[in-house]
């Protein structure tokens, strides 16, 4: 069975409110998520693999400057 998480259940881990998951679905920025009908959920594995490119080792914009 995939471990799936709700909205609900994202939003509370990543503590931020569902309706910025919301915009974040529909500008395409979050992570990866299923939909089938009106219903979204978010593979566990997928969230990890999308955390996992937001890490950084510095802040700012400049590469290579």
């Amino acid at each position: 069975m995939l471990d799936l998480l709700t909205p609900e259940d994202l939003a509370q881990r990543l503590g931020m409110s569902v309706a910025a998951l919301s915009q974040w679905r529909y500008r395409g920025v979050g992570p990866k998520f299923i939909k089938a009908g009106k219903t979204i959920r978010y593979r566990v594995s997928d969230v990890e693999s999308w955390m996992d490119a937001q890490t950084r080792q510095q802040s700012g914009s400049a590469v290579g400057a």
